[in-house]
């Protein structure tokens, strides 16, 4: 997700200043007489020099060699910046390609306000799509995007930092609130939480619940469906999120720090974990990171929690982000074409895979070459070793006034400014 992960259609009023700023780029999008054609590309991925960012860049950079009546422009917004244009966009006009997510908080009201292009799903019977990946993407059996990665959470460490001081990577949660006790008393963060932004601690709460349940579909299903969040699951994992938050397992201001504060924390080497998605796996090859960390990034999944359901080898993955074609692009055929390009087996997947990006929704063993980093690999063999995996995060399961709920309440909850049951009747009030 950056990945990152996790949207939402924002259903709050947008200034006129902003709305006036979007149409106007939409606009000047064309085919001129003399057969130039300029596309524009929407992209929630700023860092063009690291990560999916530079995937992406690359992959434009390709399309226009090959393409010299081409230009691609790109406008690309971090998370909460995106977000945000994202709906003044759907209402003003959508730029050619843009980045979604296939998921019902985000993309049920995108299709609903008919702002993307059907797609030909047979286009891509040989594109190595993995089994499933697609269905996130669908509505009513019309495809409407395709999905770039999939998306594993986990808990980054720094193995020399763990190794120094003889400490152990956790197999049970008991065992990770002690660590954490460890790591404080050492003078260390023992874990950098981007508990600002609220979508990171929303996925690192399914994470506990899966693992207390093995399988949370059905319970989150109807949940959503009545706003009754009484099931004890959702009660035990909120508690169990609170009482992390107690145990000092996040940095002090945690629910106020954003992505790059907690980021930066663990890359320099302020603190032992950082917990987030497997896009962020080219830190393991990001030059602009001190080598002593870069070279020593590892992963472990969440571990096992007394009395759970959920086995050491379920972990929390799904199909996130991806990209999209405007309905109403005057050079749909083009913007089509260039999102097909990127999707060419030995672009996206290749590149990505090559430069350690996560893993891919396509498949990517052709392009194993020996010469991965071992958090590359890490992610690889959780996956293939995985004996269940979770599906979309509970925080974007429903409506999207849920997900602005539970993601806003979130830190309250975690810091005891409201109960855990003032917190389940507020999130199920935003279903309602």
């Amino acid at each position: 997700m950056k990945h990152k992960l996790v949207s939402v259609v924002l259903a709050a009023a947008m200034l006129a200043s902003s709305l006036t700023g979007c149409g106007s780029k939409a606009e000047t999008t064309a085919k001129n007489d003399s057969g130039a054609i300029t596309l524009k590309v929407f992209s929630n991925l700023p860092d063009r020099k690291n990560g999916q960012g530079l995937v992406e860049q690359m992959i434009i950079d390709d399309y226009m060699k090959e393409n010299t009546n081409v230009k691609i422009e790109v406008e690309a917004l971090d998370e909460e910046a995106y977000k945000t244009k994202f709906k003044a966009y759907s209402m003003e006009g959508m730029p050619d390609v843009v980045s979604i997510w296939g998921q019902p908080s985000f993309l049920d009201e995108v299709l609903d306000a008919g702002v993307l292009a059907e797609l030909n799903e047979a286009d891509y019977a040989d594109y190595g799509f993995i089994s499933g990946s697609l269905e996130g993407f669908k509505k009513d059996g019309k495809l409407y995007g395709l999905p770039r990665n999939t998306d594993v959470a986990g808990f980054y460490y720094n193995e020399k930092m763990f190794k120094d001081n003889g400490w152990e990577v956790p197999a049970a949660y008991d065992e990770l609130l002690d660590l954490a006790q460890k790591i404080s008393g050492a003078g260390i963060t023992p874990l950098a939480m981007d508990g600002g932004d609220g979508w990171p601690m929303a996925i690192y709460l399914s994470d506990i619940l899966f693992k207390l349940t093995g399988d949370y579909t059905g319970i989150v299903s109807n949940a959503v469906s009545t706003g009754d969040f009484t099931d004890p699951a959702f009660k035990q994992a909120t508690e169990i999120l609170k009482e992390t938050a107690d145990a000092g397992l996040f940095q002090n201001g945690y629910d106020s720090q954003d992505y790059g504060t907690a980021m930066n924390l663990f890359t320099n080497g302020q603190a032992a974990m950082f917990y987030m998605g497997s896009w962020e796996a080219s830190m393991a090859m990001n030059e602009d990171i001190p080598e002593e960390v870069r070279t020593n990034i590892r992963v472990f999944t969440m571990p096992t929690i007394a009395g759970g359901k959920g086995a050491a080898t379920d972990i929390a993955a799904w199909n996130g982000g991806g990209y999209a074609v405007s309905a109403k692009s005057e050079v749909k055929e083009e913007a089509i074409k260039f999102l097909n390009y990127m999707y060419q087996p030995d672009k996206l997947s290749k590149y990505g895979w090559e430069n350690g990006v996560g893993m891919s929704a396509q498949d990517q063993t052709s392009y194993m070459s020996g010469k991965e980093t071992k958090l590359q690999m890490q992610f690889v063999e959780a996956v293939n070793g995985a004996s269940r995996v979770s599906g979309t995060p509970v925080n974007d399961c429903g409506p999207s006034a849920f997900k602005t709920s539970i993601e806003s309440e979130i830190q309250s909850v975690s810091n005891g400014t409201i109960t855990v049951d003032e917190f389940l009747s507020k999130i199920g009030e935003a279903c309602k």
